[in-house]
This record gives C-alpha cells, structure tokens and sequence, in this order.
C-alpha cells in the first residue's frame, strides 16, 4: 500500500468525501517520503466571505443556546474524537511526521479539551462585586463574542484548533478554521468527525462550523473582516506581526501564539539522570518541531562535564527514521526549507565558536524527504543564530556559574513562551517562578519545557504575542464582559457621593 493511497484509505474511513481531497489543484504532501498524498480544493476569496456571513447568521441563533445545551454538542464532539481516534492520529503522523504515539497524544488532546469545555459550559461565572451605594447590586456578566477566526500552524495540525473550537464553541462562538497548506487533510477529516456529532446534536445553525483550505489569501480573509471579532492566529512571529496590527487598527480582538525559543537551566544541585531525560525529549520530540521545543540550555559550570557528554551520547544513538514503519524517536523535517534554515544556522554557530554534534541530514527514503539527526551545539556564549528560533532540532548548549545570570541570559530573548529549570534548591526553584525570574508564560521546575496540559492556560509573553488558549480561564477570551448595576430602591444616589437634584 503506497501513502497515498493509505491517506485516502483513512479519509474514507473518517468520513471525507473524495472530492474534497481529489482534483482541487492544490497539492498536499507527507514529510514522511516527501510524495504527494492528495489534491484539495483552496478556497477563493468569494468563498470566504460566504462562509464569514454564514458564521455571521449563525451567531444571531447560537448566542441563544443555553451555555450547558451548548456544551452538549461538544461531549458529543468527544464521544466521535474516541471513536475516530486510531484513525485521525495515524493521519496526523502521516501528514505532519510524527510517531504514531503523538499523532495518537494529539488526537487525546482534542478528547481531553471537549472534556474540560463540557464542564466549563456550566462555569461560565461572573462576579458579585460590592458596591458603595445602598440598595443596588453589581455584578458582571459574561456574553458571547462572535465569529472565532483560527488560523493554526502545521506542527500541532489538529489540537490547536480544538482548543480553540471547544471553548469557543460551548462560549456561544460560531468558528472559521484557515489550517496550514501544509496539513489540510487532518483538517477536512476532523470537520467531517465534527460533523456526525453535529448531526447528532440536530439544533445547530448552519455555517456553526467551517473549514476554508487555502494559503495567506484565506487567512487575511479573516484577519481583515470586521465580522470577526476574535482571530486566534497560532505561527510564526513574522506572522504574528501582520495579523496583530491588521486586527487592533479595526479594534478586533487577537489571540497570538508566535514563536517559543525556549530555555532551560540545569543547577548543580539538580536530578541530572531526570535533567537527560528531559532535555533529550524536549529538544528531540516532534523532530524539534514543537512551539515548546527545548532549544537553549544553561548547564552550570560544576556539572557541564558531566550532563553535556551524556546528552551527546544520547545525541548520537537516538534513532532517525520512518515514524509509520520504525519505532525511530526522530522523525522527518516537514519540508526542504525547514531543513535549509537548519543547515543555514548550524553554519552560523560555527562561524560563531560553536562545536556542532550532529544535524547531518539522514538518508531515508526518497530525495524528497528530510530527514537529519538532532544537533547539540556547545557555544561560547549566547549569540548569532541562538537568540533566534530555527524550527528545528537545534539545541544551543551553555555554561553558566551564577544563577542570577543565567536567568538574565535566559531572559534575554524576544520570545517568551516555555522554561523550565533543574534543580533540587528550593531557593534557585521560588526564584526561578518568581517575577524577576523566567519572563515566560510557562514556567516548569523538574520537567522539560515540552508537554503542557489542558488544564493550564497556554501561551507565552514578549514576542510570542501574549494570548492564552485551552485551560484555566482563557474563555475570558471569547467572550465579552458586561458590568451591570442594578437599583431595586427608591433613591438615586450617585456613586463618589456626587450631588445633583434637579
């Protein structure tokens, strides 16, 4: 059985019409072998706007639904996400490179978020707040938003979008999702599992949820209607700074998750055994193609000689290949041009005094995949292409000897989204979390900076945008607050004791 003809297979079996990935002139590929697996159809411009409009109408008559009917539709969504499971993660290792267990531990994630927005559509809670003036009552309240415009990245093809679409959806949001035109496949098959929980459910507006396949046309469709009220825009921070200004200057709202050059710090004190560990997964997991990847790392002086040779052992045995027909930990690239940008900043490490270890391409399969063994970089000091984030499986490797400075140097980078430290010092691990420590929005003691779960708010400061997605109260984003004041006297007195009888 070729890729291809696996990918229809699974298609089928998911729900997807052939039309829809047959004949549409826009060429989709697997980073696995570099082949062509489908065709699909982008959408046009007149196309965009239709399904705007339609999203438009439907929040009109979802705003309606009660909160808990709504969130109905999402344990529905769940129910169908386990059922579909096998099959959607095996699509997801297909199309975006990842072991069969992350394209299964993504699809999870979609399953563990309808779980959490269930129950978050009977918590959707204002406050009671105390008011000077007697006889009245103030609260706030919380109303749906409008159209979600999500525009998700390649490298999480499908979990993105559900946390946004769950929340989203159980907040009284209709949604638009624009996926990347490198993983539109994974899209059309979740919208086709969507779609027999929405048949299920039977009272959902038409146009509640819509898919539009195309590349940065479609995306400025949404970014640039002031019918949608909130684009959740999860790429690049170059990305980042087209979609942040175009939404604020028509006073729309924006969830941003940009990039992650992400650090740790591993102090004398720490667990170096766990420390390996978990540095090998952070920076190596996903091909290094994680928002969260570990790509810099502090090592203090009195350990370097002992933590850094075991990580390049582990550097140099960790095994590259097929995720579909190896148990390989490593697996593609997902196309030529991430692997150019990652021999373009191993040349600039050189040029700057680093010691590469590894990051050769791996000769697997066809010419036209990239595949290339993980690369350890001990570097002199924090400079050139280690300020940047390479998308790739790059990790700038440090020496530090004051705690102090290695959180500044730690700090000293535009993004700011995952951190984490290795210590067992209860001093090094409060600062460390306090606020002259790390500047990021995750901040991890004892594990890596990979592998957040649902139930905390993600997201990251400075350049990686600010916005929050999936747990705690990142609803607060779809939604939009109302203060109220309510006067069951029969007296007007004014608030800061202002006087004014007529």
């Amino acid at each position: 059985m070729t890729l291809r003809t696996d990918t229809e297979a699974l298609l089928a079996t998911l729900g997807v019409d052939r039309s829809a990935f047959t004949g549409g002139g826009m060429a989709s590929f697997s980073p696995i072998t570099g082949e062509e697996i489908a065709d699909v159809a982008p959408a046009t411009a007149e196309e965009a706007a239709a399904a705007i409009a339609r999203a438009s109408a439907a929040f009109r008559v979802w705003r309606m639904v009660p909160a808990p009917k709504r969130g109905e539709l999402i344990r529905l969504f769940g129910e169908e996400l386990r059922a579909a499971k096998a099959e959607l993660g095996r699509l997801v290792s297909i199309e975006a490179g990842k072991s069969p267990s992350e394209g299964a531990g993504e699809v999870q994630e979609m399953i563990d978020i309808c779980d959490f927005a269930v129950g978050l559509s009977r918590q959707l809670y204002g406050l009671t707040i105390a008011t000077e003036r007697p006889g009245h009552r103030m609260m706030e309240t919380w109303h749906p938003l409008g159209v979600v415009g999500v525009i998700s990245a390649f490298n999480f093809p499908v979990a993105v979008w559900s946390w946004n679409t769950a929340l989203a959806l159980v907040c009284g949001d209709p949604v638009i999702w624009k996926p990347s035109e490198k993983t539109p496949l994974t899209a059309l098959a979740s919208m086709a599992v969507l779609a027999r929980a929405l048949k299920r459910f039977g009272e959902a507006p038409e146009g509640l949820v819509q898919v539009l396949i195309g590349g940065a046309e479609v995306g400025a469709a949404l970014v640039d209607s002031p019918d949608v009220a909130l684009v959740s825009a999860t790429g690049s921070t170059r990305m980042g700074r087209i979609v942040g200004p175009k939404v604020a200057a028509r006073f729309g709202r924006a969830i941003l998750e940009l990039g992650g050059n992400n650090a740790g710090i591993v102090c004398p004190s720490a667990d170096l055994d766990m420390a390996l560990r978990a540095v090998a997964f952070g920076a190596m997991g996903t091909a290094g193609q994680r928002c969260t990847t570990l790509r810099r790392l502090f090592v203090h002086e009195d350990v370097y000689d002992t933590l850094v040779p075991g990580l390049i052992r582990a550097y140099d045995s960790v095994t590259v290949g097929n995720p579909l027909e190896s148990s390989a930990l490593v697996g593609p690239l997902i196309d030529g041009a991430a692997y150019r940008a990652m021999q373009a900043a191993l040349a600039a490490a050189r040029a700057a005094g680093g010691t590469v270890h590894g990051g050769e391409r791996v000769a697997i399969g066809p010419d036209t995949a990239f595949y290339a063994r993980p690369a350890l970089v001990e570097m002199p000091e924090q400079t050139g292409p280690v300020l940047e984030e390479t998308f790739a499986p790059i990790l700038y490797v440090m020496k530090y000897s004051d705690f102090d400075a290695a959180i500044e140097a730690h700090n000293a980078v535009g993004a700011g989204l995952s951190s984490s430290v290795f210590t067992t010092d209860l001093r090094e691990m409060e600062l460390f979390l306090s606020a002259r420590g790390s500047d990021c929005g995750i901040a991890n003691v004892n594990i890596g900076t990979s592998g957040a779960e649902i139930g905390g708010a993600f997201g990251g400061e400075k350049e990686t945008g600010g916005g929050r997605e999936s747990g705690s109260d990142a609803w607060k984003g779809y939604m939009r607050r109302a203060t109220n004041t309510i006067n069951y006297s029969r007296d007007l007195p004014l608030a800061q004791g202002v006087v004014f009888d007529i």
